[in-house]
């Protein structure tokens, strides 16, 4: 979305450009794909600066495949453990608790993402009390899935069957597999928004 113009459409720059462009372009993009996340911005930019990518899937996969690596790095039975997490729980934390709209600002793409689990009914105040649960469980995490219009009732099903699975090894490859699923498709619905707008403006 351009600062000049905070009603503009947002869009992605050409991925082939991604090496030329400025800092602040490069954190950009990444904050369109996935939530702002600092952390997240000090993995990426090098890979963005080096590295070539065919697509943005390839790109999201990269990061994917990074985040997988560091996540199964640390060893549970290290003292530190908590300590070497805490970047990538910060990066996974960096997505808003599903159901609570009125705490957080969420992102555009959030908003739409969530749209339909934010209304004010009884299913609504379970899910913010299973948020709860999970954060109880799973300190420093924050329940990620990839919604993709699923109905409240199987969200919060995955929701106990995570809590109850109680693995927060686990649930780190859940969250970056889901927080990447969406980058994946944020990215297809502005490039079709772009390309869209191309052909309405010829």
């Amino acid at each position: 979305m351009s600062p000049l113009n905070p009603t503009a459409t947002p869009f992605l720059p050409a991925v082939t450009s991604l090496p030329t462009l400025s800092d602040a372009a490069l954190t950009s993009t990444l904050d369109l794909l996935f939530e702002p996340a600092p952390e997240l911005h000090e993995l990426a930019l090098p890979s963005l600066r080096t590295l070539s990518f065919n697509s943005y899937n390839d790109l999201i996969n990269t990061l994917r495949e990074q985040l997988l690596a560091i996540a199964s790095s640390i060893d549970q039975d290290e003292n530190d453990a908590e300590v070497a997490r805490k970047p990538l729980h910060a990066i996974l934390g960096s997505h808003p608790r599903l159901g609570e709209p009125k705490k957080e600002t969420l992102s555009k793409q959030s908003a739409n993402e969530q749209g339909h689990l934010l209304a004010n009914t009884e299913e609504a105040e379970m899910l913010k009390q299973l948020n709860r649960e999970y954060e109880d469980k799973f300190p420093g995490l924050r329940y990620v899935v990839f919604v993709n219009g699923r109905p409240r009732t199987v969200i919060m099903d995955d929701m106990r069957k995570r809590i109850a699975r109680g693995d927060i090894r686990e649930e780190e490859r859940e969250a970056i597999n889901a927080m990447c699923d969406i980058a994946i498709d944020r990215a297809t619905k502005l490039l079709k928004s772009s390309q869209e707008a191309v052909e309405s403006s010829t």
